[in-house]
């Protein structure tokens, strides 16, 4: 079989090996592919692993040989699954490899905005504690995370996984999503109530045709003044120019964000300039660990295939 990988950089900058996947045939990756060269480098596939390049309509009608198209992530809206279906090829993702990386992200994310350990050591850098009158000092205000409230939006694997590190930290959940679950882990609320409540809120649920920009003015205006956004799903979940201007008018204390609408960011993008902003480059499922998971098991996807018993099928 001819495999394909169309934008194989980031789950394998170096560190990691292609062996699993050259089992099953002859491998090409590519380390970025851009729109134009999709088909030409694809025209043979059998097989096609991507991350982010979108595969259209179009794309997938000019594609004669694919049996399976393998996402290596687990969101799949880069792919007409439509124009899949109509052609009877394979969709397979990746689902669960970064729970563990994504919740410690989230954490490192808020500690940020709570304790200021970044903006704090570039000060003493720039030899701000050297000059200082007093022994101690800090450039941030620092919040105490006991008894605080946060409002988790979307309870799946990595939003539980977020509670429990919550909890760890004295801290009361809140959780919305579309079913109150079975669980001690948090209390079950409306997204109103979550955002009147919450002294932060965390965003953890998949990109649908029906949240597209939900956080908006009207949502944010409802937050305390003091509460911090932070977004570690999709960054299209949030209206930006909206945000940005709660930040600079100090609507809410914060947020921080490591997924923006488009990536990577164009200039333009209010975030970018916004007050209290800690913006990190999409990599909270970066750690090595997280990316051997999906090479493991976009493996499986392909030997289940050729078996002919496909897994993690999505459509």
């Amino acid at each position: 079989m001819n495999i394909v990988v169309t934008d194989g950089y980031t789950l394998n900058p170096g560190d990691l090996n292609w062996q699993a996947i050259e089992a099953f045939g002859q491998l090409t990756v590519y380390e970025r592919t851009p729109v134009d060269l999709l088909i030409e480098r694809c025209k043979t596939a059998d097989i096609i692993l991507t991350n982010k390049v979108p595969f259209s309509k179009e794309t997938i009608q000019a594609l004669e040989n694919i049996k399976l198209i393998s996402v290596t992530a687990t969101g799949y809206n880069i792919i007409d699954t439509n124009a899949t279906k109509e052609k009877g090829i394979t969709v397979c993702n990746v689902p669960d490899y970064g729970t563990d990386s994504v919740a410690q992200h989230t954490f490192a994310l808020l500690l940020e905005l709570v304790n200021g350990v970044g903006i704090n050591s570039f000060s003493v850098k720039q030899g701000d504690w050297v000059k200082c009158k007093d022994f101690a000092f800090s450039k941030t205000p620092l919040i105490e995370l006991s008894g605080k409230t946060i409002g988790i939006v979307g309870f799946g694997n990595i939003g539980q996984q977020t509670a429990r590190i919550a909890k760890a930290f004295g801290m009361k959940v809140l959780y919305t999503g579309p079913n109150k679950k079975d669980t001690d882990l948090g209390e079950y609320t409306d997204i109103q109530t979550l955002f009147v409540d919450s002294d932060f809120i965390s965003l953890h649920c998949p990109l649908k045709p029906g949240n597209h920009q939900f956080v908006n003015k009207a949502l944010l205006a409802k937050m305390k003044r003091s509460a911090f956004l932070i977004n570690t799903a999709r960054g299209q979940l949030i209206h930006e120019q909206d945000l940005a201007d709660a930040l600079n008018a100090g609507l809410i204390a914060g947020a921080a964000l490591d997924v923006l609408s488009a990536e990577p960011p164009k200039e333009s993008n209010p975030l970018l300039s916004a007050k209290n902003t800690v913006i990190t480059p999409h990599n909270a499922w970066m750690s090595k660990e997280a990316r051997q998971r999906i090479m493991s098991v976009t493996a499986k996807n392909i030997k289940a295939l050729v078996n002919k018993r496909p897994i993690n099928v999505v459509a």
